[in-house]
């Protein structure tokens, strides 16, 4: 059933609003997913404050030129649906949550859902710098992985003083 002008028009005010004030997106080509599984892909996003959204590809194209984004724009293939993460003032987000919330589906449900590209920073990324992008750690557990690097040679030190404590006594 073909769409009218008016509800196309419709949909792309809707993306490119969206995607002006997204601050990550992730492309991903999907083929022979269930509604169960979207459904559970949508909550785990949901989750992460991410939103997951499927639109023809020409109005993705004109909405994403709207943008502006610098470099090469990945190869839209297939049916095509993509993930953002919108900015919200006064929080700070974790612009790698696309990508990573959708890494752990890509991985589940083998072919059916792949990476195409996406956008982060103002420029464009292909889908191998997207699966780079989605094995970021997220910002919490960079944060006690650099704890831990600095506490490392404190409590090392402490150790080796306790060592030479017992020799001594």
């Amino acid at each position: 059933m073909a769409i009218t002008r008016a509800k196309k028009e419709s949909l792309l005010k809707g993306t490119t609003d969206a995607l002006l004030k997204a601050v990550s997106i992730v492309f991903v080509s999907f083929r022979g997913v269930t509604v169960h599984e979207v459904n559970e892909l949508r909550d785990a996003l949901k989750s992460e404050g991410v939103k997951y959204t499927v639109v023809k590809k020409t109005l993705l194209k004109k909405a994403l030129d709207a943008k502006g984004f610098s470099g090469e724009m990945p190869e839209l293939t297939g049916e095509v649906a993509f993930a953002y993460l919108s900015e919200v003032e006064g929080v700070e987000s974790d612009i790698t949550a696309p990508a990573r919330s959708l890494q752990a589906f890509v991985k589940k449900l083998k072919g059916k859902l792949v990476f195409l590209g996406g956008a982060l920073e103002g420029k464009y990324l292909s889908g191998t710098e997207i699966v780079a992008v989605a094995t970021i750690p997220p910002v919490a557990v960079l944060r006690g992985m650099f704890v831990n690097v600095i506490n490392s040679p404190i409590q090392r030190f402490a150790i080796a003083l306790a060592e030479v404590g017992k020799t001594k006594v």
